[in-house]
């Protein structure tokens, strides 16, 4: 079941420097939404506090409000654990474990967060993920093969699997393709279209082209200069932000005038 996410004045820190300045959206359920920006403007930053992966970096600290479904994500006694088995997170380069097997691989998560289940039950969760990756006909026949053994694009799709094992309501995505050839590419941006109708998923995405394509909401952040906090210019449908965005330095970045 994916879930809407609502950020309300969320500043990111690390340390005394603010990376991120008074975020407000919402990103909805059941659709892909773009995160697109020049480098260093807080993209991937503002990705990670949607799951507290932001937290584990000494000293990095939120301020606002983070809401799933109505729950403050940010809010006390809330479990960062718990935070990123219901949001997941597949990272720019894949990360297979390369010493576990793709099945282990698949299972890693839950194997991690101690739960308990039958061998079969797991066997058919693997199956599953790896079906709902698009990666189960290419690797059903050595699932006991090492994971670090399968091509770049087979190993994002693995990644992705492992991250649907644990069956979240959320995936982000940090510039999945980045480090992909246009075919594979194209079959993980085949398998972000299917994978929308069950998860409310965000991308962050230096590739204008991918984002024009693939998304249903464009998000455009920006910096003001070096040692400024990023900023949230503008949202909305990606056909208009590609269009007729409201803002000029929105049209700048998308036409390629800078940035």
């Amino acid at each position: 079941m994916s879930k809407r996410i609502e950020v309300t004045d969320l500043n990111v820190y690390y340390g005394d420097f603010r990376a991120v300045e008074d975020v407000t959206m919402a990103i909805e359920p059941k659709a892909i939404t773009a995160f697109i920006g020049p480098s260093g403007c807080g993209k991937s930053t503002f990705l990670r506090t949607l799951n507290r992966m932001h937290e584990v970096v000494p000293g990095a600290r939120v301020e606002g409000e983070v809401l799933l479904d109505g729950e403050n994500l940010y809010g006390p006694g809330v479990d960062p654990v718990r935070v990123r088995r219901q949001v997941g997170m597949v990272f720019q380069r894949p990360n297979p474990f390369p010493t576990m097997s793709i099945k282990e691989n698949v299972l890693a998560g839950i194997n991690l967060n101690n739960r308990r289940m039958p061998a079969s039950e797991k066997d058919a969760l693997a199956e599953r993920a790896l079906r709902g990756a698009n990666l189960w006909d290419e690797v059903k026949n050595r699932l006991d093969a090492p994971g670090s053994g399968l091509s770049g694009g087979q190993q994002q799709r693995l990644c992705i699997a492992r991250a649907i094992a644990m069956e979240p309501q959320v995936l982000l995505m940090d510039e999945p393709c980045s480090a992909l050839d246009p075919i594979s590419t194209l079959a993980i941006e085949d398998l972000m279209a299917k994978l929308k109708e069950e998860y409310t998923i965000v991308i962050v995405t230096h590739n204008m082209q991918q984002a024009a394509r693939i998304s249903d909401v464009t998000a455009f952040f920006n910096i003001a200069g070096t040692g400024s906090p990023g900023r949230l210019i503008e949202s909305g449908p990606t056909e208009k932000i590609f269009s007729v965005p409201d803002v000029k330095a929105t049209e700048d970045y998308i036409s390629g005038r800078f940035g």
